[in-house]
């Protein structure tokens, strides 16, 4: 297996004010804690603000983005981007190929459709120790990679919106 590698982005665009909203499917409790503390340290270290939505599971996870992103633009309080949070581990049947590809699809047509920065968090695994090793901190901290990629892509979009 290859080692996973996360480069160092040289980007020091200005993202101060920004604010993201983290959903979070709460299917596996305590592989989602894990995978949210990531996250939020990720995030915090970034100055970036944050809200947390739970659902029950993966594939509500774009719509509840979705909702978020509509309500808080209503608001006048729009967000600069989104993390997908969650856990699906293979089963005895094809329901884990729908709900990985399936909130996966929705994430990415949602993320181009509104050049929406978007962290994928939902790691999709063959059993639990697989699913520990991507959400504990001190492993894979899947959960933080996703909040960095999300930072990561608001300040391309910051960047690049600049006259």
């Amino acid at each position: 297996m290859a080692e996973p590698r996360r480069a160092q982005l040289k980007d020091d665009t200005d993202i101060s004010g920004a604010r993201v909203v983290i959903v979070e499917a709460r299917f596996y409790d305590d592989i989602q804690d894990a995978l949210l503390e990531g996250a939020v340290a990720e995030l915090n270290a970034a100055g970036v603000g944050y809200d947390v939505i739970s659902v029950p599971g993966a594939l509500e996870i774009p719509s509840a983005v979705a909702i978020a992103l509509d309500a808080a633009m209503k608001k006048g309080r729009s967000y600069d981007g989104a993390i997908a949070l969650g856990c699906v581990i293979r089963g005895d049947t094809i329901h884990f190929e729908v709900v990985s590809m399936e909130s996966a699809r929705a994430l990415m047509d949602m993320s181009v459709a509104r050049s929406l920065p978007l962290g994928n968090g939902i790691v999709t695994v063959n059993d639990e120790k697989q699913a520990w090793a991507r959400a504990r901190v001190s492993e894979l901290n899947k959960g933080g990679d996703a909040a960095r990629a999300a930072v990561a892509m608001i300040r391309i979009k910051r960047r690049l919106a600049k006259p």
